[in-house]
């Protein structure tokens, strides 16, 4: 789609075009109607000329009584029509008696009409209006046709060949003139739009498109300067000014929601910790007991012991994510991708014999700046759902690749199961997420594996992505890798 910019110098050059066209026709049509009401004027003269020449009457400065010539009371000498006093050189006569030419001339002139001139001639409406005619012998003509009094039929014709030239100069000069005035419209206009545009473009400029409104950006420093609601584009800068100070109220409102939720989280967690310790204290010292516990109270100590652990798992992700949203840094130190990898892997294996694990990694050691840990912790929640959510005798690879532009280190889990439905993985990393629905359900889920995952690996500035179908699920995970290795490492 074009610029507005675009659009408007289109326009303008549009509108010119059509008013240049207007003024040329116009002119061009006047010009010509004057021209030819001139020369016509001239013909009807000649006409009468001729006709006055062909009936025996005295031409222009000739004596009544003898034609300027011979003694008085003789009659005028025969009519010449190449030669008739007061026509223009080039005046084109002829008559036609009885439907054939008879006598042609041109007025200091030479003239010999073919065949095709004479069917011409011969087809001119008598006493009608003068028509263009082009005579093969002499070139375009303007001829009329007069009856005589004698039966015979006068044609009178005037060239036209200057008459063609100055329109025809005209319309070039036109032409010219205007092309000229639509390229200087064109570059003047174009500076024009654009000088009459950069307000807007001050406003596509703004900072604010700039930042990072997701992450939770709640500061919106910059307005636009064109505000002046008397103007078009002052009026969209303060329409968005305005919506700016909305957003920016907005974010405000949503930020201390969040920070407040943040808070909750991390101080209820942290106060669940306590209690859920005591509970599960005292659940086993009840199964300590030296005496015989009956069946039903030593069951439903276990189950006391099984969910209280669960819980504490749950509340320690929970205040994990809490520290994450709020920004507590991590641990720097050199991790090897490659160990993890097999300490990971083996502990998988170990938890779930019914799967085959195979490992490709690289022959040296790759190494990461961050938080082991918690490293540790991806990769073992990668690994744990690959478990759980595939039947026995599914193979999960664990690969470890490197890049080099930039240098990164590219770690992907990938089983052989049913896969994960296409209306799940867009959601897969948010909270409370399960996709026990779609896989074969080997166990509890709390629904925030995946979320840790990602927050793990956003903190340690990388990014995490799946691709699944049935048959092949792939998480991959992507972390910027440690170049040069410290000494103390």
């Amino acid at each position: 789609m074009s610029t507005l910019r675009g659009r408007l110098i289109a326009g303008l050059l549009a509108l010119l075009l059509v008013a240049c066209a207007a003024v040329g026709l116009v002119s061009y049509l006047a010009l010509h109607g004057a021209l030819f009401n001139q020369i016509d004027q001239q013909l009807t003269s000649a006409s009468q000329r001729y006709a006055h020449c062909e009936e025996g009457g005295p031409q222009d400065g000739q004596d009544t009584d003898n034609g300027g010539v011979g003694p008085p009371g003789q009659h005028p000498p025969p009519c010449n029509p190449g030669e008739i006093l007061g026509l223009s050189p080039g005046t084109f006569t002829a008559m036609i008696k009885n439907g054939q030419v008879t006598d042609s001339a041109v007025t200091l002139g030479h003239c010999q009409l073919t065949s095709a001139d004479n069917a011409v001639l011969t087809a001119l409406p008598v006493d009608g209006p003068p028509a263009n005619r082009t005579l093969s012998s002499l070139g375009p003509y303007r001829l009329a046709a007069t009856a005589s009094g004698n039966g015979a039929t006068l044609i009178t014709g005037l060239p036209l060949t200057s008459v063609n030239n100055t329109l025809r100069d005209v319309a070039i000069t036109e032409i010219i003139v205007f092309a000229a005035a639509l390229l200087l419209t064109g570059v003047l206009g174009t500076g024009f739009v654009r000088l009459s545009l950069r307000p807007l473009r001050r406003v596509a400029a703004t900072r604010v498109t700039e930042l990072p409104l997701a992450s939770g950006e709640v500061t919106l420093p910059d307005r636009v300067p064109d505000a002046d609601p008397r103007t078009e584009v002052g009026q969209v800068g303060s329409a968005f000014n305005r919506m700016l100070g909305h957003v920016e109220a907005a974010l405000a409102r949503r930020a201390a929601s969040e920070s407040r939720l943040r808070r909750f989280a991390a101080d209820a967690s942290h106060e669940l910790r306590t209690p859920l310790a005591a509970i599960r204290g005292y659940a086993e010292l009840a199964r300590r007991n030296p005496g015989p516990v009956p069946e039903d109270i030593a069951h439903a100590l276990a189950r006391v012991e099984s969910e209280s652990a669960r819980m504490s798992v749950l509340v320690d992700e929970l205040l994990l994510l809490a520290q994450l949203d709020a920004g507590r840094p991590l641990a720097k130190e050199p991790v090897d991708v490659t160990r993890l990898a097999i300490d990971t892997t083996s502990d998988a294996r170990a938890a779930s014999p019914g799967h085959h694990w195979t490992l490709e990694l690289p022959d040296e050691p790759v190494l990461v700046e961050g938080d082991e840990h918690r490293l540790h912790q991806v990769l073992a929640n990668l690994m744990s759902n690959a478990a759980k959510h595939t039947p026995a005798g599914t193979t999960v690879t664990v690969a470890v690749a490197m890049a080099e532009d930039p240098p990164t280190v590219r770690v992907s889990v990938t089983d052989t199961g049913p896969g994960i439905p296409d209306d799940l993985q867009p959601a897969l990393f948010e909270r409370f997420v399960r996709g026990d629905s779609a896989r074969s359900n080997g166990g509890a889920s709390t629904g925030l594996g995946l979320a840790i995952v990602q927050a793990v690996t956003v903190a340690h500035g990388g990014t995490v992505s799946v691709t699944s179908q049935p048959g092949h699920t792939s998480f991959v995970i992507t972390l910027p890798r440690l170049a040069s290795v410290p000494a103390s490492a």
